[in-house]
């Protein structure tokens, strides 16, 4: 006889737990080689949303998303230039012939998004190396093992190039063109070159040591000693302390690795493109929304079908994430989901734009980087600046696998059976095409929800007023529209100041909403445009204050309807402000490790995936949700019904995301470059552990799997399931003061902010999440989140 009790899956939560404290010893990621990877927080919602239970971010992507279209406009905001925000370099010699034009090296109060062009990096960057190389050998000549003669100095010169660099490495993501590739093309090298000169300094590491073992060390403050132990650790394996012959053979490495997932993300991008779909009979798009329509006619009037309409047509399907997730969920033509799946899971595998060579060929440097600084494989040299070791992402990686298998294989079971019983032809054959068709088939009949019929009720203005109305109440903070303030690179991108509770300003952001695949890469991510920063006050007392961008790649408006929102989408939008909000909100002065610098790359999804919660939080969601057209706010028995689907098929999507991760961390541990096994050999043993339905045998989907090879997720995707811990047990203290108890849950949301938001990578993660939580993690929370926590035991 069995019985039901409150049990962890597997006996999983005390090794969970276990699996968290792995590392106590602060470890913080460095800035000093400023690789600016522009993809540092890709996030979606496809299948594992539960990128989970905070779809942290598989790579399909039907919301990368938001935007916003009218929110309440700030006349003060708009009229006044804002303090302490001003980004002057000063020691950056002109040519007044060749440089006096040139934006990148104008002194500027916001960067100037609008201006810059492709003809003006080569000049510019050139020059602004120019500088800091000779400014770097000052610096080395005059530096002093203490903090005013060597970090701040060293910050600076440090800035310099992160702003500068940044300000085109994010113009290429968001408005890539050939001549901006080819210019950044030819700079990178040189641009490589001088980071390396900087990450390999022997007078820098030297001088870093010696402050750790001086007299003075204990003086410092935490964040301080943070910022002089990542440093030291960052020199080394950027490799200052190899021989002159290994560390030529590093540099050569690391030049090449650069190209090389340039090149990658420039693939997938092109091979994005190039798919197109044009469909003439409105029988062949049967089943898809007036949404996805709207989209597909507009996308095939931009192609030269200037007749094209929502009602006849022609259409143009593309394999961007909201035109793909629409025909995977709600195209009745079995065919046609097949034909832009298959043309998915291949994209850049082919012809000119084929990855695999590329691949292989960064798997063998990145192995060939660590044995030169003393490791057995990359995955060990990525887990040196995180909270994880190797065989504890393992470990929580399998514990959660068992703890999710039979719910993924229940969830199969389901979808055979209801498609059965719908008649269709394919339900004793069900595969990758026909799962997402059936899954929202049957969640509509489950809960009867549709998530097409809800996007009335999510319109992007409503959604970002909920969402700064949510961040006043738990954070004490005001966000007023700031258009015109500063240069965008585009029309649809709004800018917006976040004010205290006094009025003062304390941050910016951009926020560049909607999918423009001719020019702009797919994911949502956020970045810094400029950090907070004590040395870099620019009147000598308050602090830079930061500025961020966030990008997503939602649904753009149709004609005059706004941009209207998938639930899902508006889960991204969360998702992106959560990274947004701890850039912005940090409190920590030292600009080396403010906001999200410094913080280790499996924790600084916490607050991104903590912000996701809200969404289910009955008195925020039924703030956003009214219809855009007669104001109805969505009816009480549909938000039951969201609230009873958050755990549908939990077990697929997060053995989705383990498959991700497993594979990521095999490729980076034991995968041999060039031996018999190939990737995609490896791709299908690990997904035989990892999927109900092994992937096809012409599946590519690591030609498109940006995070590990063109992104900061290599041997480290594994940190979306590591934070997601973190997240769901910080937000579940708010579930402990009662979400309800509005005082309770400012106070609470004020001491959220005071530690996880305000002290950045000034204090090791593990330390910042107890003096919130008053305790340890527990993945109590995260279990019950997502439904796995009680199961069924033998007596």
């Amino acid at each position: 006889m069995a019985q039901t009790r409150k049990v962890y899956p597997v006996g999983a939560v005390l090794l969970i737990i276990n699996l968290l404290m792995a590392s106590r010893i602060p470890l913080s990621r460095s800035i000093l080689l400023l690789q600016r990877t522009n993809n540092h927080f890709p996030h979606s919602h496809f299948t594992p949303k539960r990128f989970p239970k905070s779809y942290p971010c598989p790579l399909w992507s039907s919301s990368f998303s938001s935007c916003l279209q009218t929110l309440h406009q700030s006349s003060t905001t708009t009229a006044t230039t804002p303090p302490y925000i001003s980004i002057c370099y000063s020691s950056i010699s002109k040519d007044p012939v060749t440089d006096e034009a040139n934006p990148l090296l104008q002194d500027f109060e916001f960067p100037p998004f609008d201006v810059v062009e492709a003809s003006h990096v080569r000049p510019g960057i050139r020059a602004l190396l120019k500088n800091l190389e000779s400014d770097l050998e000052e610096f080395e000549r005059t530096l002093e093992p203490s903090w005013p003669k060597l970090v701040e100095p060293l910050e600076k010169l440090v800035d310099q190039l992160t702003v500068v660099w940044g300000m085109i490495n994010h113009l290429k993501a968001v408005k890539d063109s050939p001549e901006l590739r080819a210019a950044i093309e030819e700079v990178q090298p040189e641009k490589v070159k001088f980071q390396l000169r900087l990450g390999q300094s022997k007078p820098i590491y030297n001088a870093f040591k010696a402050i750790q073992d001086s007299p003075q060390w204990s003086s410092l403050s935490d964040a301080q000693k943070r910022i002089v132990e990542s440093q030291i650790k960052e020199a080394v394996l950027n490799g200052v302390a190899l021989d002159d012959d290994k560390r030529e053979q590093f540099n050569k490495i690391e030049q090449e690795l650069e190209r090389l997932s340039q090149k990658f993300g420039e693939n997938v991008l092109d091979a994005t493109k190039k798919f197109e779909k044009l469909i003439t009979d409105k029988k062949d798009i049967e089943g898809l929304p007036a949404t996805s329509l709207g989209l597909a006619a507009q996308t095939a009037v931009s192609k030269g079908h200037t007749d094209a309409t929502v009602e006849n047509g022609p259409w143009i399907i593309t394999l961007d994430a909201p035109s793909f997730m629409s025909v995977m969920q709600h195209a009745r033509n079995r065919g046609l989901r097949e034909e832009i799946y298959r043309a998915y899971v291949t994209r850049a595998s082919s012809g000119d734009l084929n990855n695999t060579a590329i691949i292989d060929e960064i798997l063998k440097l990145r192995l060939e980087k660590a044995k030169l600084l003393g490791y057995n494989n990359y995955a060990e040299v990525s887990m040196a600046t995180k909270m994880a070791t190797v065989e504890k992402a393992e470990e929580l990686l399998e514990k959660l696998r068992k703890a999710s298998w039979d719910a993924a294989v229940q969830d199969m079971e389901d979808l055979k059976i209801f498609s059965k019983n719908q008649g269709a032809m394919e339900a004793n054959d069900l595969t990758h095409w026909d799962t997402g068709f059936w899954a929202e088939r049957l969640r509509e009949s489950k809960y009867d929800i549709n998530e097409e019929e809800l996007r009335p009720f999510f319109s992007l203005p409503k959604v970002m007023d909920g969402l700064f109305n949510l961040a006043k109440t738990i954070f004490g903070i005001d966000i007023e529209l700031a258009d015109g303030l500063a240069p965008v690179w585009n029309s649809d991108v709004k800018f917006y100041c976040v004010k205290d509770s006094l009025g003062s300003p304390i941050a910016y952001f951009y926020f560049d909403p909607y999918s423009r695949p001719s020019e702009k890469r797919g994911g949502a991510w956020m970045d810094e445009v400029v950090s907070r920063s004590r040395v870099l006050s620019p009147n000598g007392t308050a602090p830079r204050l930061p500025i961020a961008h966030m990008v997503c790649n939602q649904t753009p408006p149709v004609g005059k309807k706004p941009s209207l929102m998938t639930f899902r989408e508006v889960e991204t939008v969360f998702h992106e402000f959560g990274h947004a909000l701890q850039h912005m909100l940090t409190k920590q002065d030292e600009g080396l490790v403010a906001g999200i610098r410094g913080i280790e790359w499996d924790a600084v999804e916490l607050p991104s995936q903590f912000m996701e919660n809200w969404c289910y939080h009955r008195e925020t969601l039924m703030g956003i949700a009214k219809h855009y057209e007669t104001g109805e706010t969505l009816p009480e028995e549909v938000y039951s019904k969201l609230l009873a689907a958050r755990t549908f098929r939990a077990g697929s999507f997060s053995l989705r995301q383990i498959k991700f991760a497993s594979l990521d961390l095999e490729l980076h541990t034991n995968y041999i470059p060039g031996a018999l096994e190939s990737i995609y050999d490896v791709d299908q043993r690990v997904s035989k552990r990892t999927q109900v339905i092994p992937p096809l045998t012409e599946d590519r989907f690591l030609c498109g799997f940006s995070h590990i090879f063109a992104g900061g997720y290599a041997a480290g995707y594994y940190s979306y399931k590591w934070a997601e811990v973190l997240s769901a047990d910080a937000f579940s203290a708010f579930e402990d003061v009662g979400l309800d108890n509005s005082k309770a849950v400012k106070e609470t949301g004020n001491k959220f902010r005071e530690t996880i938001l305000a002290l950045g990578g000034g204090k090791a993660p593990l330390e910042v999440f107890v003096e919130f939580r008053g305790r340890e993690p527990s993945p109590e929370a995260l279990l019950r989140h997502n439904g796995l926590l009680s199961v069924t035991t033998p007596a």
